[in-house]
C-alpha cells in the first residue's frame, strides 16, 4: 500500500469517526431528549396527583370543620333546651307560690308565715331572673299572639279601652330571651 492510500484510509477513518461521533452525539442527544421528556411527563403526573391530594385534604379539612361547628351548635342547642325544660318544670311551683301569697294576704294568717313564703318566692324570682326569664303579666297592652293565649273576649267596662287589649291575666306567661316558654292566659277586650 502506498502512502497515499494509507493517508486516504486514515482520512476516511477520521471522517467516519467524525460521522460516528456526530451520530453518537445525535443519538445521545435524542436519548437525553427522551429522558427529559419522560421526566417532564412524570413531573406533570406527580403535580396532578399532588393537586388531587391537596384538594382531597382541603375537602376533608372543611368537612371536619363543618362537623365541629355542627357538634358545637348541637351541644349549645341541647344545653339551651335542657335549661328551658328545667325552668319550665319549675314555673308551676312559682305560680303556686304567687297564688299562695295572694290567698294568704286576704286571710288572717300570721304575718311571719306570709313573710317566709314571700322570701321563698323572692328567691325563686331571683333565680328565674338570673337565667333571663321574664314574667308576662302586663295588662293594658295590645294582645300579642307570640306572648298571649286569649282565653276569652269580653266587653270592657270602660269605653276608652281599645279592642284587642289585654284586660286581665289569668295565668302568668314566661319568656327567656326571644323565646316564649309559656304564653300568658289572658282575657282580651272586644
Amino acid at each position: 500500500m502506498s502512502k497515499k492510500q494509507e493517508q486516504d484510509e486514515l482520512l476516511n477513518e477520521e471522517e467516519m469517526s467524525a460521522d460516528q461521533k456526530e451520530a453518537a452525539e445525535e443519538s445521545g442527544s435524542d436519548h437525553t431528549d427522551d429522558l427529559l421528556l419522560e421526566q417532564q411527563q412524570r413531573i406533570n403526573e406527580l403535580e396532578e396527583e399532588l393537586n388531587k391530594v391537596k384538594e382531597t385534604m382541603l375537602r376533608k379539612t372543611a368537612d371536619i370543620e363543618n362537623q365541629r361547628k355542627r357538634l358545637r351548635r348541637d351541644r349549645d342547642q341541647a344545653f339551651v333546651t335542657a335549661k328551658e325544660r328545667a325552668i319550665d318544670a319549675f314555673l308551676p311551683v312559682n305560680d303556686d307560690l304567687l297564688r299562695t301569697i295572694q290567698a294568704l294576704e286576704n286571710s288572717d294568717v300570721d304575718s311571719s308565715i306570709l313573710d317566709g313564703i314571700r322570701m321563698v318566692a323572692n328567691k325563686f324570682e331571683n333565680v328565674l331572673n338570673s337565667y333571663g326569664v321574664e314574667r308576662i303579666d302586663e295588662t293594658g297592652v295590645p294582645f300579642d299572639v307570640d306572648l298571649h293565649d286569649a282565653m276569652m273576649r269580653q266587653k270592657p267596662g270602660d269605653d276608652s279601652v281599645e279592642s284587642g287589649t289585654v284586660m286581665q291575666v289569668i295565668e302568668n306567661g314566661y319568656k327567656m330571651g326571644d323565646k316564649t316558654l309559656r304564653h300568658a292566659k289572658v282575657i282580651v277586650s272586644e
